[in-house]
């Protein structure tokens, strides 16, 4: 039943969309300012405080403009990479001496030496192990961080954690996190862009998801290799016809918005459309790599034999040509190898040894050119996977997971090379000195974007949310 007690309201915002000259060629600036990128491109004043929590970002100056995460699925063995321990080489095949804890599949086994040796690199002199020569030659450029500890012993949670800090699906990634503070120096690409080597991880795009954020922030998969990008070819003869029919659909959803206001998925969806419009144009440039010179697609590993490091390669360069247009974060996925991602709970010798392979030149060659183009200061890279490994044997050649102590190393922007931070025991199993949460890595890579962690917030739930909840400690001794 009409309730008539209330006055007809009279024109819409609709019917005067309708009326006006160019009404939505406005509109769609309007919503153009209203994306973070867009805005500042075009001269938005900071937003006002309150929900978003970004009014004045950044909070201070910025060490680094960029993020490549290269996340290294399924947890790699931190003493058989990045902290050697001659204590489990004499041990071997013997009884653990310390207390174990309940393990994913508590086939708990004696104590297994690392299958490789470990040099002395660079002029740090740092040890890294046989499986990484390449990464290790640019020791000198990381920061190792070996006491690093996870919440969780069970992939899907490690994984939201890692890339989200809460173990619980549907959270904002740090990527979304970033976009949201900071937005996109790039018109025609999206902000947060994940380059799917072929292993989506366990936890699937929740990992990449912008959770209660707008949903413009979410990762965007990129494939390296084939169709970079689902849904964008052109669906009409010409671009002319396919802008009239785009400018309808934003038309019709310009119109619901009118009535209902203001709603998320809507906008998303008209901004979206537009910037898939741009993309069409944007990712074939993007992918086209033919302007590499032979000497740089060779250093990256464009030539090895083994395919995945040929996938791995393609991916590390794209990540450059991300970020050299405007792209804020770029994460990168592991390739398939004919084992398991870093999951070797058997097969240790020849998983670990198939997946560094697919990794070890990409990620030098990477370092190497960012460095040589002058990139390196202005990028944060960060290396990471969500857990380490056990040092006693699950069965006789495997590791089981371990989030009580392991290994990441970060390098670039505003990142003090050639150093290692914290430790674990002489079995490699507990962070002992110097332990850092995933929050501390957050709020790290946040501060070195400019952005203090406890001040970039979203009201949602009654609560102002972030990336780091109540946690995070700044782990300074990394800091240049």
């Amino acid at each position: 039943m009409h309730c008539r007690r209330y006055l007809d309201p009279g024109s819409t915002r609709r019917d005067f969309l309708l009326r006006a000259a160019n009404g939505f060629g406005a509109f769609a600036l309007a919503a153009l300012l209203s994306d973070r990128a867009h805005g500042e491109m075009l001269g938005e004043a900071p937003s006002p405080a309150g929900a978003s929590g970004r009014a004045g970002l950044p909070h201070h100056p910025p060490r680094a403009r960029n993020v490549i995460f290269l996340f290294m699925d399924g947890g790699p063995s931190q003493m058989d990479t990045f902290d050697p321990k001659p204590r489990l080489t004499r041990e071997h095949g013997k009884p653990i001496s310390v207390k174990t804890h309940p393990t994913q599949f508590n086939n708990v086994g004696n104590v297994l030496g690392s299958p490789w040796k470990f040099r002395n690199r660079g002029a740090s002199g740092i040890p890294v192990s046989d499986l990484f020569p390449r990464v290790g030659g640019m020791v000198d450029d990381l920061a190792i961080i070996r006491s690093m500890v996870s919440n969780f012993s069970e992939h899907t949670a490690a994984n939201y954690f890692l890339h989200t800090g809460s173990g619980l699906q549907g959270r904002p990634s740090a990527g979304a996190w970033v976009t949201y503070g900071l937005g996109s120096e790039s018109r025609d690409l999206p902000g947060f862009v994940v380059l799917n080597g072929g292993l989506i991880p366990p936890g699937g795009i929740d990992c990449f998801g912008s959770g209660f954020l707008p949903a413009t922030y979410q990762g965007s998969v990129f494939r390296p290799t084939g169709a970079p990008v689902a849904n964008i070819s052109p669906s009409e003869p010409s671009l002319a016809d396919q802008r009239t029919k785009l400018d309808l659909v934003r038309a019709l959803d310009q119109g619901v918005l009118g009535r209902v206001g203001a709603h998320d998925a809507v906008e998303a969806a008209i901004a979206n459309a537009e910037l898939a419009f741009r993309m069409q144009t944007a990712v074939p440039d993007l992918m086209d790599i033919r302007e590499e010179s032979r000497s740089t697609r060779a250093l990256y590993g464009f030539d090895d034999p083994f395919p995945p490091t040929q996938i791995f390669a393609r991916e590390c360069l794209l990540a450059r040509r991300l970020i050299e247009r405007g792209v804020r974060f770029v994460e990168l996925l592991c390739p398939a190898v004919g084992a398991d991602r870093w999951d070797q709970h058997g097969g240790l010798k020849v998983g670990h040894e198939r997946n560094a392979h697919a990794v070890d030149q990409p990620i030098a060659g990477l370092l190497t050119d960012l460095k040589a183009r002058g990139l390196l200061d202005s990028t944060l890279v960060l290396w990471a996977g969500e857990f380490g490994r056990t040092p006693m044997a699950q069965g006789t050649d495997g590791r089981d997971h371990n989030p009580y102590g392991f290994t990441v190393w970060l390098a670039g922007g505003g990142i003090k090379g050639g150093v290692i931070h914290g430790a674990t025991d002489d079995y490699g199993y507990h962070a002992i000195e110097n332990k850092v949460e995933i929050h501390d890595l957050h709020a790290t890579m946040l501060h070195l974007l400019g952005v203090d962690h406890k001040r970039l917030v979203h009201r949602f739930g009654g609560r102002d949310m972030r990336l780091t909840d109540v946690h995070g400690e700044l782990i300074t001794p990394i800091l240049a």
